[in-house]
């Protein structure tokens, strides 16, 4: 049967080394994980069984891009499958909400946020679901490269809805990290299928290139190519911008694609990618997640990668139809401080996390705890992703524990009669449809909802008042429209030291920054490897099959890289720090009344924005980013002096 659907819907004879395995354990019954190089057929481990199971399929998914491209793949294979997604109308997620419950959709792709609505929790809750899948699920652990908070509550979310079984797919899973995700799914070593990180295709080249001189060898470079497929990888916005300028000023079809785009922009140029009339784009990072693209002869870094992870999954976009392809790092130390500056800016400040538990203590209510994570997010000067982390370690410490997120604000519009709406109804429904419409003030065309007094007056449950509306929606009689997430939590325990419990979670964030800068000064020990890179690149993965000496790498070409050091700066001890901060002190003055801590310090000069320095408008201040080009640790250092 299996094999059926294999020839007739994918058109393939055979599955791959590793897809087999993975496919016979979910056919089974049982969770696994498919642990395949990036281009080593991944999706169809979930799309091949979703045919056959019995209910839905559900696919958590980190990027929208991936969704679409995965999509439109399904759909021209005949099979059923849909998005909820945030570039989606109201109408489009209703009638996929309907068409899910119907029982017509083999897939259902979401991101790992929508499970905190409690819109779409009460709908996933009356669906039946076979598998739930998880893409990218190194996500999942804090020691990998990528962890997104969110991620650690699937566990959670798939008792809560019942899913038999679990399919963990990534390309990019260092040891530690897959035992992590083992560990957190429960499944069993025998189902964990890890087809090797070596590809004989890739030829792994380091070329050490002073900064100056980076543009001219990538022309150079991309010149012998002949106008072959080729992604530039870039760090930040602004340098995919100039960098695919200067491409075209010299005749080459380039062009620039990052997460600062309009989103109309980003699709047009990867379409001309596709189809070949853009050969070159220069991206950050936001390019190539689920591109499909089979011929990409040439991925070159220009700027360092952030971490041999992502290096790992950008050249696995290349060469995906096995034939000899080039992967090229222009080396060298420039930009090693703005990878850096990614990882301090992340660090929450002590005051920080001090202020985040005084704000628990002090505001949670009957055992629960209310809060915005934007609000929470200026109030204590971290920035939105490490908050997150912050309250996902109070959870794993059993001091809060998510009881449910909702929207503080729900309104609604008619579209038919109120009088029509109620005549629909008779009985106890006609009283209850009567009481959310007596109850909700209307202000011109929207009808704000009232929980609290449709609860006093009318007994009326929240979980059931949603429901109806839901429904009324779907129907066509109303527009319903939510906003302002709150977030609820239990405090389950509130007898914690803050002073204590504040130090140790900063120790922790502390320590979670020294091994992401250990995880950059890996890299650069990759590059300057003296043994072959590709044989190197396998082992830090914890493939132990690629050959000794691959025979296509620079080091085995015998060219040993040294990466040569960024230009000499001035010593800092030459500076005025109180000049330099003079502005931003002053405007902290006016704010907070206290002048600002050394770390506030630091990352104005360094140019790492925070939630507090966004508010102050500290871009458009003297000092802004005067020193990035020195190592962070070094200017804080020189300031805590």
């Amino acid at each position: 049967m299996i094999q059926q659907s294999l020839a007739e819907v994918f058109g393939f004879t055979q599955l791959r080394p590793g897809q087999d395995a993975v496919v016979s354990a979910v056919m089974a019954g049982r969770s696994a994980a498919a642990i395949f190089p990036t281009g080593s057929g991944k999706s169809l481990c979930y799309q091949l069984p979703a045919l056959h199971l019995p209910h839905l399929t559900l696919v958590i998914s980190p990027l929208l891009a991936l969704m679409q491209d995965q999509l439109a793949f399904l759909h021209a294979r005949g099979i059923s499958a849909a998005s909820i997604d945030s570039a989606q109308s109201r109408e489009d997620a209703s009638a996929v909400m309907a068409s899910a419950k119907a029982g017509e959709l083999k897939i259902l792709m979401i991101s790992v946020e929508r499970l905190k609505n409690e819109r779409f929790r009460t709908f996933i809750a009356q669906v039946p679901i076979s598998l739930l899948v998880i893409d990218e699920a190194h996500c999942i652990s804090e020691w990998g490269h990528n962890f997104r908070p969110d991620y650690l509550k699937l566990p959670d979310y798939q008792r809560q809805f019942n899913i038999p079984q679990v399919l963990l797919l990534t390309a990019t899973a260092t040891p530690q990290v897959v035992a992590d995700m083992q560990q957190k799914f429960a499944i069993a070593a025998a189902d964990v299928v890890t087809t090797g990180f070596y590809r004989p295709n890739l030829n792994l080249l380091v070329e050490p290139v002073s900064g100056r001189d980076k543009q001219r060898r990538l022309e150079q470079w991309l010149l012998a190519k002949a106008g072959q497929p080729s992604i530039v990888y870039v760090t930040q916005q602004k340098t995919a911008e100039q960098v695919a300028e200067r491409l075209s000023q010299q005749g080459f079809a380039a062009s620039a694609y990052h997460a600062g785009m309009a989103h109309e922009a980003r699709e047009a140029i990867q379409r001309q990618f596709m189809a070949g009339q853009v050969n070159c784009i220069v991206a950050t990072i936001a390019f190539g997640m689920g591109i499909d693209k089979s011929d990409i002869r040439n991925v070159v870094h220009f700027d360092l990668p952030k971490s041999i992870e992502n290096y790992s999954q950008e050249i696995g976009r290349a060469g995906r139809d096995g034939q000899p392809s080039d992967c090229l790092v222009l080396a060298n130390r420039d930009s090693l401080n703005v990878l850096e500056n990614f990882v301090y800016g992340d660090t929450p400040e002590l005051d920080g996390i001090r202020c985040v538990l005084d704000e628990l203590l002090n505001s949670s209510h009957n055992g629960e705890w209310e809060l915005m994570l934007n609000q929470l997010s200026e109030q204590s000067n971290i920035r939105q992703l490490p908050l997150k982390t912050l309250l996902v370690q109070l959870e794993l410490r059993g001091i809060i524990a998510p009881r449910y997120a909702y929207f503080a604000e729900y309104r609604f519009k008619y579209l038919i009669e109120p009088q029509a709406l109620l005549d629909k109804f008779e009985g106890e429904r006609r009283q209850f449809v009567e009481a959310i419409a007596s109850t909700s003030a209307r202000a011109r065309t929207w009808c704000t909802l009232d929980f609290e007094t449709l609860y006093s007056q009318h007994q009326a449950e929240r979980g059931r008042v949603i429901k109806a509306l839901d429904f009324f929606q779907e129907r066509g009689w109303i527009e319903l429209e939510s906003k302002q997430m709150t977030e609820v939590y239990a405090l389950l325990d509130g007898r914690f030291d803050p002073a204590a419990l504040a130090e140790e979670l900063h120790a922790h964030f502390r320590a979670h920054e020294a091994s992401e800068i250990t995880r950059i000064q890996a890299l650069l020990g990759l590059f300057e490897s003296r043994e072959c890179l590709s044989r190197r690149l396998a082992l830090y993965f914890g493939d132990k099959q690629a050959p000794e000496r691959c025979g296509h790498c620079s080091v085995c070409q015998g060219r040993v890289a040294r990466l040569p050091a960024p230009p000499d700066l001035p010593p800092l001890s030459a500076r005025d720090p109180e000049a330099l901060c003079a502005a931003l002190a002053e405007r902290h003055m006016q704010h907070c009344a206290q002048a600002p801590s050394s770390e506030c310090m630091t990352r104005f000069l360094c140019g790492v924005t925070t939630p507090l320095l966004t508010k102050l408008k500290a871009r458009q201040l003297p000092g802004f980013a005067v020193l990035e080009d020195y190592p962070y640790a070094d200017v804080r250092a020189w300031l805590d002096k």
